[in-house]
C-alpha cells in the first residue's frame, strides 16, 4: 500500500475510530455472539448469523484502519504559506460569493462539509495555486471559475 496523506486531524480521527472499534464495539459484539451461541442450534439462529456478519464487517474495518494508520503520512503545514496545499483552508470567490474549503487527505474528504481532497476536481485545480490566482474547473453543473482570496 502506498503512503496515505492525512492531516493531523484526520489521523487522530482514524486512531479514535480504531480505538473505539477495538475497545468498545468489539467486546460488546463478542458478548452478543456468546449469548447467541448459547441459544442453541446455530443453523437456525438468526441472532447468531447477524452477529457473525457484523463481526466480519467490524474486523474488516479494523484491518483497513490499521493499514491506513501504518501507511499514514501526516501532512503538516509549515508557517504561513500563500499556496494551497493539504492541511490548509482556502477562501475562494465563485459567482460573487466567498466560499471556504479545507484541503484534506483523500480518506478525509467530505465534499458536503467542504473538505476536498487534492484528487477531487476542485481540489486538484486549487493545489499549488496562490492568492490572486484564478482557476477554471469543470464540474457536473458546468464550468466554474474560482478566484483564490485567502489561504491559511
Amino acid at each position: 500500500m502506498n503512503k496515505v496523506q492525512l492531516t493531523q486531524e484526520g489521523f487522530d480521527q482514524l486512531q479514535k475510530e480504531l480505538n473505539e472499534l477495538k475497545n468498545v464495539i468489539r467486546p460488546v459484539l463478542l458478548e452478543r455472539l456468546a449469548a447467541a451461541r448459547a441459544m442453541g442450534d446455530l443453523r437456525e439462529n438468526s441472532e447468531y448469523s447477524a452477529a457473525k456478519e457484523e463481526q466480519g464487517l467490524i474486523e474488516g474495518r479494523i484491518l483497513e484502519l490499521e493499514q491506513l494508520i501504518a501507511n499514514a503520512e501526516v501532512i503538516t503545514t509549515t508557517g504561513k504559506s500563500n499556496r494551497v496545499q493539504i492541511g490548509c483552508d482556502v477562501e475562494v470567490e465563485v459567482n460573487g460569493k466567498i466560499e471556504s474549503y479545507s484541503i484534506v487527505g483523500e480518506f478525509e474528504a467530505d465534499p458536503m462539509n467542504k473538505k476536498l481532497s487534492p484528487t477531487s476536481p476542485i481540489g486538484k485545480a486549487l493545489m499549488g495555486k496562490k492568492i490572486g490566482d484564478t482557476v477554471e474547473v469543470e464540474v457536473p453543473i458546468g464550468k466554474m471559475v474560482f478566484k483564490i482570496v485567502k489561504v491559511r
